[in-house]
Parts: structure tokens; sequence; C-alpha cells
């Protein structure tokens, strides 16, 4: 997948938030600890240094929703952090996007903590941000 590619399955996703761009995706890309998973419906950005792995982004196109891919993104970028040496995975989720919750929650995220006003939205006021970790198998 190109930064391109990236960029227009993100900003299809997260309609109520800035989306990322091919060249904020390109940066990361050039990065030798992120990785990328999945394809043009459904994709997951993750970033591994030393035992942990961080989930950057997933974006589902929308008509792609409810299908499982996202879990099977999940499962997949989270056996690839395991065989790049990381041994925790974390990530952090707008607290108003309960289907991110629920996902995050039946892959054995945990939350952790919280960022108070931490996502910006277009339409209102700042939401907070969850975070959630668990540890890999």
């Amino acid at each position: 997948m190109t930064p391109q590619d990236l960029a227009t399955t993100h900003a299809a996703a997260f309609r109520t938030a800035r989306p990322w761009s091919a060249e904020e995706f390109a940066t990361l890309l050039d990065n030798r600890f992120c990785h990328v998973f999945g394809d043009s419906r459904c994709f997951a950005l993750i970033r591994v240094i030393a035992d942990e792995a961080e989930l950057l982004t997933i974006a589902t196109l929308p008509d792609a929703q409810r299908q499982g891919l996202a879990r099977a993104c999940m499962e997949r970028w989270q056996s690839a952090a395991v065989k790049l040496g990381a041994t925790r995975a974390f990530l952090d989720v707008a607290a108003d996007n309960r289907a991110a919750r629920s996902l995050y929650a039946a892959c054995g995220y945990d939350r952790c903590g919280q960022r108070v006003g931490y996502y910006a939205r277009e339409t209102g006021d700042p939401v907070d941000a969850i975070l959630m970790a668990r540890a890999l198998p």
C-alpha cells in the first residue's frame, strides 16, 4: 500500500477527526520501527521499539466495517509484533469511539489511563483519549 492509499482509507474512516495525510504516512513508513498490515479496505500501522508495540492507527473503510477485517488486522499485527520482540502492546482511542473500544476490549486490551481533551473535533469540544494496554503472548 502506498502512503496515498493509506491516507485515502484513513480519510474515509475518520470523518469526525483530521485524517492523516499521505506525507505523514510516508514519514512514518520511512521509519524502520513502523510497519503496516492489511489492505486498502482495512489497515493497521504500528511501531515496535524494544519490547513494546504501539498501534498508531487502524482504519476500515465504512462499507467494509462489521466484517471482521479490523479484528483480523489486530491479530495479524500483534503476531508480527511478537516476532519482532514485543511483549506488551498499547494504544489510545477516542472516548467516543465505541466500536473501536469494543474491538480493543475483545482483543484483550484493558484501560490503563486517560488523556483529557486529547482529540480535537471539528464540530465540538475535544474528546478524551482512553489509554489501553495488554501483554502479548
